[in-house]
């Protein structure tokens, strides 16, 4: 024993300390920072009634046990991006892409997201754009609501294109994900219509997971009914596979964003927190044994901070281009939408919020860490794996970038030459830098799920392809409750931007702000742009308006927290600090992908006189419009700090 604790402590220290150190950062910060923010700037009060009990409705405003909605929470918050994003930055290396999680996570993620929920408990549940305007004007709440539905476009888009990749890639977490949704409305029956209550319905939940990850295995591995069937489905209508799962996503979502909380976000969203929950105890616990056993980081610290090749496929700085990768990993705008969208809608007791708001990034942040730690650790034998071998040499674009790396015609791509290009990617920093994103992609990120199964078995020696699927089914499952929670958050947001029609034209405010037309409109522009394709350019896009977002939340919650709560020095500082370092980050690195990434390829079309890149055209002006909104509302900020009142 005393041999094996010398080891984790000696060489091997790095890839289990990955693991342990964020377990430390994080208790430390929720006990200390978390419980100032708790009672001197928010000051919780357990005996306040909060909005889910006064206001209860059975649809929205219903009160929910903590650890449920801590579930729903997390797991509507968690979705694609704290997985895919760190996976992307490797490009940079583990290091720096470690330490932007951590600094993200504990400066600017928790004030964020446990500021949003708490300052919308207290206005009665309303959104960050509603309390922007109650704060700062009432061009404020016009300009951010613009602001927001334009942001949820993009995360529509990104995640519906990065859950129909995972699907096409490992078919049998696309049943296994599809089976979890109709389990979820039979757990939501149990849980609110019978006498089984919570515990029973726990139990039941348990049971479905485990169902419905072993049938995906059976069908991944012996039925292949799921492929089958979307090869047929997909080839009736003409498409790719990838846009046949886009298709049935849409409908899911339009559906889902529509039905009342009870029915399938709340009990699907708590299946969901215990697959991730699961998902991180055996990912972190399987990196510290396998530490233990001898297994360490295979893949380059640092590559090239300044030009590797990541966002959009071009030289990128890490600085500041890092937010357009990591999205949600370190910090999220995403989260203050769920937070007083939804959460605060929820909240049952306003003590609970550390543990859903603060106690949620957390979380967020240690499963970005699990997936950086898997991936240095254990990318170098999933690569190496003969299955995942014999898929890259079936995809044309992988055969592209690898015999671009290592200077060979793409007939020649043998194994030898693909074991060849496996060593030096995860050896050499340039080659790193080059290439691995690029071939990442072409993968459909399944070096994700692989990467995490790998890790899964050199601990514990449980089978690849299920745990391979499991893995996929946590990314994917949380990317779907994204997408329908940004559906119903993108629904909000329309239907205020018409709230002023409500009286003065009540017909036009009836047919406008329709449940249903309002989701309809969102879901299929949003599907649009995933059908599309163009990922390069769809993900620092939505990483970008994310982060942004961010920097919007947090200029309204300083505001309330300064003028409102009356925060002493420390909290203002707290509140306001990350605001702005925020604000001047994304701003900067939003210009850079205008000028560098997005603009070019409609400048060189139109000068060829070929047709314009819908995606990019698209994307450009979504930005623009971004950037114009939020420099009016980072003037209005400064305006209403200076303000004496």
């Amino acid at each position: 024993m005393l041999s094996k604790c010398s080891k984790i402590l000696g060489a091997n220290m790095t890839l289990a300390w990955i693991i342990i150190g964020a377990l430390i950062i994080y208790l430390v910060f929720y006990f200390t920072h978390g419980k100032y923010l708790e009672k001197r700037v928010f000051r919780a009060d357990p005996s306040r009634e909060t909005p889910a009990r006064r206001l209860y409705d059975g649809v929205d405003y219903v009160p929910a046990n903590k650890y449920v909605l801590y579930g729903h929470h997390f797991a509507s918050i968690a979705g694609a991006g704290p997985i895919v994003g760190p996976a992307i930055a490797l490009a940079w290396g583990w290091f720096p892409t470690l330490l932007w999680v951590w600094f993200g996570n504990t400066f600017i993620g928790v004030v964020h997201d446990y500021l949003s929920l708490a300052s919308s408990v207290r206005y009665d549940g309303r959104s960050i754009a509603w309390i922007s305007g109650r704060l700062m004007g009432k061009g404020s709440h016009y300009a951010f609501n613009i602001y927001i539905w334009l942001a949820l476009l993009l995360v529509v888009a990104a995640f519906a294109f990065v859950v129909s990749a995972l699907f096409t890639a490992v078919p049998g977490a696309g049943l296994a994900a599809m089976l979890l949704i109709v389990f979820a409305v039979i757990v939501g029956w149990t849980m609110y219509k019978t006498a089984a209550g919570f515990k029973a319905s726990t139990v039941l939940a348990w049971s479905l997971i485990i169902l419905a990850v072993l049938l995906g295995f059976m069908d991944q591995e012996f039925w292949h009914a799921t492929e089958t069937f979307m090869k047929g489905f997909a080839a009736a209508l003409g498409i790719t596979v990838q846009q046949a799962w886009i298709i049935i996503l849409i409908i899911y979502t339009l559906i889902a964003a529509s039905l009342p909380v009870w029915v399938l976000l709340q009990p699907r969203d708590y299946i969901n927190a215990y697959i991730l929950w699961a998902s991180l105890a055996i990912g972190g616990a399987a990196v510290i044994v396998a530490a233990i056993k001898g297994f360490t980081i295979h893949f380059p610290m640092t590559t090239a901070l300044l030009t590797a090749n990541v966002v959009g496929g071009k030289p990128s700085p890490f600085w500041p281009t890092i937010p357009l990768v990591v999205a949600c990993g370190a910090l999220s705008g995403f989260h203050s939408l769920v937070g007083s969208g939804t959460s605060s809608k929820q909240l049952s007791n306003e003590l609970d919020a550390l543990l859903v708001g603060y106690g949620g990034m957390l979380t967020e942040g240690f499963l970005s860490t699990m997936v950086i730690a898997c991936m240095a650790g254990f990318l170098y034998s999933a690569l190496l794996d003969a299955t995942f071998m014999a898929k890259a040499l079936a995809t044309p674009k992988a055969v592209k970038v690898i015999a671009k790396a290592m200077g060979v015609s793409p007939e020649n791509v043998t194994g030898a030459v693909y074991t060849r290009f496996v060593e030096k990617l995860v050896t050499d920093p340039a080659t790193a830098a080059s290439y691995y994103s690029a071939f990442a992609g072409a993968m459909k990120w399944s070096i994700i799920p692989y990467s995490y199964a790998y890790a899964v078995y050199s601990a514990f020696g449980w089978p690849i392809p299920l745990m391979a699927v499991f893995g996929t089914l946590w990314i994917t499952g949380f990317a779907l409750t994204s997408l329908d929670t940004a559906a119903r958050l993108g629904r909000f947001a329309w239907q205020e931007l018409f709230i002023w029609a409500r009286e003065k034209a009540p017909t036009f405010y009836k047919v406008i702000a329709n449940r249903w037309l309002a989701s309809i409109i969102l879901v299929l522009l949003g599907g649009w742009l995933a059908w599309k394709g163009a990922f390069l350019v769809l993900w620092p896009a939505f990483a970008g308006m994310n982060q942004l977002l961010a920097s919007l939340a947090l200029m309204t919650v300083a505001v309330w927290a300064i003028k409102i709560q009356k925060a002493p020095k420390a909290g203002k500082v707290l509140t306001t600090a990350p605001a702005v370092f925020l604000w001047t980050t994304v701003t900067i690195a939003l210009i850079w992908f205008l000028a560098v990434v997005s603009l070019p390829p409609i400048f060189s079309a139109i000068a060829a006189g070929e047709p314009i890149p819908a995606t990019s055209l698209a994307v450009s002006i979504i930005i623009g419009l971004g950037l114009a909104l939020n420099l009016y509302l980072f003037a209005i900020w400064l305006l209403t700090l200076r303000r004496r009142e």
